[in-house]
């Protein structure tokens, strides 16, 4: 098994209230995910808080135009600084995505750290080397950009 690690980081001119506000929403997801990839959740949880437990249905194109579905559960919250989604079915063999908020002086400095592993094994790994890990740096490229815009207006 081989194990990605990601790290992203971005200081937003944002209160910590305001960023758990948008991040914590799984419907605003598609704002900041690139429109190719026709990012849907199905879940309907617009007026549900975020909790620990919460299972998410999305629906979205990440690759060579192939459909997939992808469920994820949050298994973890701490109400405003961080929580975690896991990958419970989906395009990966493991699939950890942590969201970290940290007030700064010049807003918050949120944090994405991401664990994966891609399926296929050595073919998968040759498969992210030249194909899927630079399609997550590309998402999150993509949102960086989607997020200074939004928050710096």
């Amino acid at each position: 098994m081989h194990m990605q690690v990601k790290k992203w980081e971005m200081t937003l001119p944002i209160t910590l209230e305001e960023a758990w506000q948008f991040f914590s929403r799984p419907e605003n997801l598609g704002q900041i995910t690139p429109p190719e990839m026709n990012f849907k959740v199905l879940s309907d949880l617009l007026s549900v808080p975020m909790y620990a437990g919460m299972v998410i249905r999305y629906r979205l194109t990440p690759l060579l135009g192939i459909p997939a579905s992808w469920v994820t559960e949050i298994t973890q919250v701490n109400e405003p600084f961080y929580f975690v989604d896991e990958q419970r079915f989906g395009p990966y063999r493991y699939w950890h995505h942590e969201h970290h908020f940290e007030i700064k002086d010049d807003g918050i400095l949120m944090t994405d750290l991401l664990h994966y592993v891609v399926p296929f094994g050595f073919i998968g790994k040759w498969i992210d080397k030249w194909l899927i890990s630079k399609k997550i740096d590309q998402i999150f490229a993509y949102r960086k950009n989607i997020l200074a815009k939004m928050f710096t207006q």
